[in-house]
């Protein structure tokens, strides 16, 4: 059971392994992006290569769903990142029970986005945890747990990748260790949890007055999504890469404290911030330098 991209190493790494799939559960087809096109899910367009068979449910609260999966006699449920929330009657089914893979060192970062909030909060690590699911939100017993290195300049869409590679290995180790009972699951310590919210578009506009090194690891985490924002007036400035230069704010934060052929610098809490990539509404995606050559940003202009 899975959706968007981080789900498909998972589901390529099972047809590898010789492991039976009997189905693919997955979110109904949607209509996205500008032009509203009905898309598959990713899911769905690597089961169709694959071979599988694939069950679309609205919803895995009807006795339609329970009865399909049920008729399958599965030994286990593989969830990553679905986006249903199964119930107990449900997670009941599978003989060995469901197993869910989830993108941080669980019990840090249970919800919806733990990739952007590691960067955000920089994290030095994460990794993916492999868990038997229960009724709670990411609150099931641990089976086995992969760590990885967040590097320096990594964004959430870059440390996605790599931890949707680690979760494919990760997931083939926990059923090896489940078929030789050599895992015993280990309970969350709960009082050692934290919750990573949903990120919304108008989570991204930037907090000038926070360090230069926190709102550049917050540009890095909401990238590409929902994405790091200011305004000039009320024309809004979507920014994609920056580095920290450890001077002085001259001037109060949000300040564009000076502008060279490739730099942009403004002032913060704490040091200067300078911009890297950035984009206006409606315009192209831009180094600096090259956003520069048509926009002049004086020195003194207040972003925010």
């Amino acid at each position: 059971m899975g959706t968007p991209d981080f789900a498909v190493p998972s589901l390529k790494a099972l047809n590898n392994s010789g492991h039976e799939v009997a189905l693919v559960v997955t979110q109904p087809d949607r209509p996205r992006g500008r032009g509203q096109k009905v898309m598959f899910s990713p899911v769905k367009e690597a089961a169709l290569e694959l071979g599988y068979d694939i069950l679309q449910p609205l919803s895995v609260r009807t006795p339609e769903f329970y009865e399909r999966a049920a008729a399958l006699f599965p030994d286990i449920f593989v969830v990553v990142a679905f986006g249903h929330i199964l119930p107990k009657k449900v997670l009941s089914i599978p003989e060995k029970g469901a197993i869910n893979l989830h993108a941080s060192l669980l019990p840090k970062y249970r919800g919806p986005a733990p990739i952007q909030r590691a960067i955000i909060n920089m994290e030095k690590e994460t990794g993916v945890t492999a868990m038997l699911m229960n009724e709670g939100l990411d609150t099931g017993d641990i089976l086995l747990s992969a760590k990885t290195e967040i590097y320096s300049k990594e964004t959430s869409s870059s440390l996605h990748n790599r931890l949707s590679l680690i979760a494919g290995d990760l997931l083939i180790l926990t059923l090896s260790g489940m078929s030789t009972n050599s895992i015993k699951p280990v309970s969350q310590d709960n009082s050692l949890s934290t919750y990573a919210p949903l990120l919304k578009k108008k989570n991204g506009i930037i907090d000038w007055s926070k360090p230069a090194e926190e709102i550049e690891a917050f540009i890095r985490g909401m990238t590409p999504w929902p994405g790091s924002f200011t305004f000039i007036g009320s024309k809004r400035l979507k920014i994609f890469a920056s580095d920290v230069v450890f001077n002085d704010s001259k001037g109060d934060p949000g300040t564009v404290t000076g502008e060279t052929r490739d730099n942009l610098f403004i002032a913060t809490g704490k040091y200067l911030l300078s911009i890297k990539e950035i984009q206006e509404e409606s315009g192209k995606r831009l180094p600096i330098k090259d956003y520069l050559r048509g926009s002049n940003i004086s020195p003194g202009t207040v972003l925010g």
